[in-house]
């Protein structure tokens, strides 16, 4: 039997209900119709629709508990093939002629959720519709298409990390992934009664550190980054006419109907059931 480390491969199945504990190649999850869970040596990660989650080689667990059957769509990169692709978009032209199959250093991407761009949505699809039917030049040609696309990202990243104020770069990359750590733990968390205490120990920062930083980078404190997961949820399921308000209250981790109701109307500027109206009219 062949080492699963020395290719690259697609995991698509459906289900509602799903643990797995290991380790894994470098790795996107993507999902449909649904979340799931991972949680790794650094932190805990919800991946849905529109988003994907990027985990280097390493232990992790999954966890699927929905109601219907949830789609993932999962790509498994073999060993060194980051490195790969990586090294000949940068190395100069003579030198990839003189040696083909160098290796640049380890790539390290950050472990996070990122909103699917267009040009990584496309070639998921892609992949998806053609996997079962397609041979494996076509397959291996969409695997390193892909991986380009991720190192584009991956290079977006680093110019964030480098606007940080910190002196040293090492200093820099530490606190991107810390914060993004903190930035996930809310997307995952963010229905549930949430302190700063918490998130602040999640990212392994002061909570004062945390604010800071938090803001830097994308903007916006934890409590109004909850907020907008909160409002956006509520406004999903508002548009669904069987969902009853008190229902929705709980499911965005808010306590009585009230509650909801105020907050909603205080960033919306509709009532929750003002909006329900307003949503179905414009279906018609």
């Amino acid at each position: 039997m062949s080492d699963p480390s020395s290719s690259n491969f697609v995991l698509h199945a459906k289900s509602d209900q799903f643990y797995w504990e290991g380790t894994g190649q470098l790795s996107i999850k993507t999902f449909t119709n649904g979340r799931a869970y991972y949680k790794t040596h650094r932190g805990y990660f919800a991946v849905e629709e529109a988003r994907y989650l990027l985990l280097n080689e390493g232990p992790y667990a999954i966890t699927i508990d929905e109601e219907h059957e949830v789609e993932s769509f999962c790509i498994f990169f073999r060993d060194g093939f980051a490195e790969d692709v990586h090294s000949s978009l940068q190395a100069a032209p003579d030198k990839l002629l003189a040696d083909p199959f160098h290796h640049s250093r380890t790539v390290g991407f950050f472990e996070k959720t990122y909103h699917l761009n267009p040009t990584l949505s496309r070639l998921l699809q892609q992949l998806k519709n053609g996997y079962s039917t397609q041979d494996a030049l076509w397959k291996e040609e969409q695997f390193y298409k892909i991986m380009r696309a991720l190192l584009n990202v991956h290079h977006d990243v680093l110019k964030d990390v480098q606007s940080l104020k910190a002196v040293r770069y090492s200093t820099r990359e530490e606190i991107y992934r810390r914060i993004s750590l903190a930035h996930e733990y809310i997307q995952a968390f963010y229905a549930r009664p949430i302190m700063l205490r918490d998130i602040a120990q999640a990212a392994g920062l002061s909570p004062n550190h945390l604010l800071r930083c938090y803001a830097e980078i994308y903007g916006k404190t934890p409590h109004e980054h909850i907020t907008e997961l909160r409002i956006a949820k509520a406004k999903q399921r508002l548009s669904q006419p069987d969902c009853r308000l008190i229902d929705i209250a709980f499911e965005i981790g808010l306590n009585h109907p009230a509650s909801f109701s105020k907050l909603f109307k205080q960033h919306v500027g509709l009532s929750p059931m003002q909006f329900r109206k307003k949503v179905i009219l414009e279906k018609k």
